[in-house]
């Protein structure tokens, strides 16, 4: 596995024009691995972007390394990275404490009415909602939320663009806190393959360093 960043040019005006909803993002990911496109292979990746101070960053998790100037179609050239992500994920152990970031599109599902092949599938609105979702995420995935340590940072819409279909608005939340590992390879799990819905559109990508790691770093 791999983990890697590039600046987005958000200086740039006419990149930005070609990043304006989630769809954008989604190809600029796909288009950073050009020998599975090339060989029509889809393998899954999560992504998402941050902000840290007053620039903006795509985060990209992979099987694969990708191209790093392919990652640097909209980025800032020279700021693309790739590291290695096993030795970390290796490092995990349970009982240890982390810091997490989380950007997820909470949402639940009704059981289908006779007759219907599907249920259907309802965002969750409320912040209470919200809460409530990474909560019950949380057992599954190989961890608990420390109590009292754990909040919504950012809550909207990103809007979803695809080709002959109409726009859709999908929830779009982050979570920041501190959580405890209880099972380490179902949490290896949820780092690698994501937690929640809409993994191609830049939801459902966890990471964490750990507590006493990013306190060290606060202090300095």
């Amino acid at each position: 596995m791999y983990m890697s960043r590039v600046e987005i040019d958000i200086e740039n005006r006419r990149k930005l024009r070609d990043l304006t909803h989630l769809g954008a993002y989604h190809s600029w990911v796909e288009d950073s691995f050009p020998d599975e496109k090339d060989e029509k292979i889809r393998s899954r990746k999560l992504w998402r972007i941050d902000t840290i101070g007053h620039k903006k960053y795509l985060l990209v998790v992979s099987r694969e390394a990708p191209d790093l100037k392919c990652l640097e179609k909209y980025g800032v050239e020279g700021t693309a990275e790739t590291r290695d992500y096993d030795s970390y994920l290796s490092a995990l152990r349970e009982g240890n404490l982390y810091r997490f970031r989380a950007v997820l599109n909470p949402s639940h599902s009704v059981k289908p009415d006779k007759g219907e092949k599907r249920g259907k599938v309802y965002p969750e609105v409320t912040a209470e909602q919200q809460i409530a979702y990474i909560e019950r995420k949380a057992a599954k995935n190989g961890f608990e939320l420390a109590p009292d340590s754990y909040d919504i940072t950012e809550r909207g819409y990103a809007v979803l663009n695809k080709a002959g279909q109409r726009s859709v608005r999908l929830c779009r939340v982050a979570y920041e806190g501190i959580l405890r590992v209880t099972d380490e390879e179902v949490f290896r799990k949820a780092l690698c393959n994501g937690i929640g819905r809409k993994k191609a559109y830049g939801f459902g990508l966890l990471t964490v360093i750990r507590a006493d790691e990013y306190d060290s770093q606060a202090n300095r």
